[in-house]
């Protein structure tokens, strides 16, 4: 006869085992077939996850050889301000002007701001308190953007003048 200690583990083993069959979706019913089963899962497991490494691996490389200009706008503490990046391979005359001249559109003051416009253009500015209500981050980026297309628009322009 089983002792009580044994029978509890026992139950508590078939308990275990039956949890596996169902994450596994094992239709086994001997205990060894449930973990043969098992094991499959877990190597099929192990292969989608170096199958999704692969995409991210494939997905961030694609995103470093993405085209340019990337803005990036993060809203500061309790809707104080924004901290604007942006980057893009080309600079053109007026870049920063046409930029800033965004800001001054949707009422946000700069507060602090680095820039770099040799042959490429970097931007890094810290937008105060706005005054208009409805501008979110969403909204900065997409006035940043259309000030760099604007200005590459103008410079493109006067290139073929040339």
């Amino acid at each position: 006869m089983m002792s009580r200690e044994r029978k509890k583990q026992a139950a508590a083993l078939q308990e275990k085992l039956k949890i596996l069959r169902s994450i596994t979706h094992s239709h086994a019913l001997s205990n060894t077939s449930i973990i043969m089963d098992a094991s499959a899962y877990i190597k099929e497991l192990k292969q989608k996850v170096v199958r999704l490494n692969q995409e991210i691996a494939c997905a961030q490389d694609a995103l470093r050889h993405k085209s340019y200009p990337k803005v990036t706008v993060e809203t500061l503490g309790g809707q104080q301000g924004f901290l604007i990046n942006v980057f893009s391979d080309k600079s053109c005359p007026g870049l920063l002007v046409s930029v800033l001249g965004a800001f001054d559109e949707l009422g946000l003051s700069v507060l602090q701001a680095t820039a770099s416009c040799a042959d490429s253009f970097r931007l890094e500015a810290v937008g105060g308190e706005n005054v208009a209500e409805n501008v979110d981050e969403h909204v900065v980026e997409q006035a940043v953007l259309q000030a760099i297309r604007n200005c590459s628009e103008i410079s493109g322009s006067e290139q073929d003048e040339e």
